[in-house]
């Protein structure tokens, strides 16, 4: 199924793959996953979850691996997937303007990515998939043996949230041109997706 929008513009380029793996790379370890993770250790730590790893520093230390490894395999899904199927699913800036359609824009590019050379938008099933890898994969290889399926369908689907949130922020927390944003994770008109924006 593909789904096209005035908001989609007409030159769109493929990245290239030093492109695409340059933003595998920051979405795998740069400042975000990294603070990502560390804010959502201290909310486990705070609910005491999971209660079998305790609390103090060895808690945190295991809660903060634990997001930290679900969000490695949730990139590096989302990205391998989206190269064995040709797919872009970077975030471009949305071309329209006001509150309600750039949100709309932010919302769809999570469920969507980019295929064929012309860029049309498809359901992407590699961004649907990537957030329930990395539950499943944590529930059942280093989460305590009292979580399960329904456990890791739960923490997927708020994983799911936290990524509609984070295109949301890319498309209203952009700080132009020269922002780390910019640098390193290419939110920018389609026009530039295959330029080397390193500086």
């Amino acid at each position: 199924m593909t789904t096209n929008s005035a908001q989609d513009p007409a030159d769109y380029t493929r990245p290239s793959e030093k492109t695409l793996f340059r933003v595998y790379t920051f979405d795998l370890m740069g400042p975000y996953p990294l603070l990502t993770s560390a804010a959502a250790a201290g909310l486990h730590q705070a609910l005491d979850s999971p209660s079998e790893w305790g609390q103090g520093f060895d808690g945190y230390s295991r809660r903060f691996g634990s997001s930290f490894g679900i969000g490695v395999v949730e990139t590096t899904t989302r990205y391998s997937l989206a190269e064995a199927i040709k797919e872009d699913n970077l975030y471009y800036e949305c071309q329209c303007t006001g509150v309600f359609p750039r949100l709309r824009h932010a919302v769809i590019s999570s469920f969507t990515g980019r295929r064929g050379e012309d860029g049309h938008r498809a359901v992407s099933i590699p961004s649907l998939v990537a957030p329930y890898a990395g539950t499943f994969t944590a529930a059942y290889a280093w989460y305590p043996k009292s979580y399960g399926a329904v456990d890791a369908l739960r923490m997927g689907s708020f994983g799911l949230l936290g990524y509609i949130a984070g295109n949301v922020s890319l498309e209203f927390l952009y700080g132009g041109p020269h922002s780390l944003l910019a640098r390193a994770h290419l939110p920018i008109p389609t026009t530039a997706a295959n330029q080397d924006t390193t500086q």
